[in-house]
């Protein structure tokens, strides 16, 4: 395999990356805590939390929903949590018969109810299924947040809070994300007596 980069290079680079994007989280200290209190007002309301995104993103969004209807750290109670992006053949069905563009928002309408959280990964921001998913949430009544990138992109207006990490790469946003949403894990863990 000819023409790789080198890896000391990558190492440097990766690293410079994931620094920037710290700081960029320590900015949004205020917002994060914010989307936490809403997280856990959400679930103590007995509503749940729904995620969803593309790629790596869709992967983040399954795991934020296990983390709280499986566990994070410790033994608790199940948290009503659910990702849009786990089931392939409500993926493959809506996305046939209707659109890609569909593949979250008709879900949002089968399930979302007043007073759930809809919660978008998107490091662009600008994704029409995710745009379509908001546009259903805010209609039904849900709270939304995103999780995004870049200037936040279209999705930026639509969410009641968004998150945007600025200035990094792709890859450095999708860490920076993981990273709010084990933040927001550590808040929904019982604390001992």
């Amino acid at each position: 395999m000819q023409g790789l980069p080198n890896p000391e290079s990558c190492f440097a680079e990766r690293l410079s990356q994931a620094q920037r994007g710290i700081t960029q989280l320590a900015a949004l200290k205020s917002d994060v805590i914010r989307c936490a209190q809403m997280v856990q007002q959400t679930l103590r309301d007995g509503r749940s939390v729904i995620t969803c995104g593309n790629g790596g993103s869709a992967a983040e969004a399954l795991h934020f929903a296990e983390e709280l209807s499986g566990r994070y750290r410790s033994n608790r109670p199940a948290l009503a949590a659910l990702s849009l992006s786990a089931d392939p053949t409500a993926l493959t069905c809506i996305a046939n018969d209707f659109g890609f563009d569909q593949v979250f928002s008709r879900q949002v309408e089968a399930i979302g109810r007043k007073g759930d959280a809809l919660i978008v990964l998107s490091t662009s921001g600008n994704s029409p299924n995710i745009l379509r998913a908001l546009d259903v949430a805010r209609a039904r009544g849900l709270r939304t947040v995103g999780l995004l990138g870049q200037d936040g992109g279209k999705a930026l207006s639509l969410c009641d809070i968004p998150l945007v990490v600025r200035g990094v790469d792709g890859a450095a946003v999708q860490e920076v994300h993981q990273m709010i949403i084990h933040i927001i894990c550590e808040t929904l863990e019982p604390t001992s007596p």
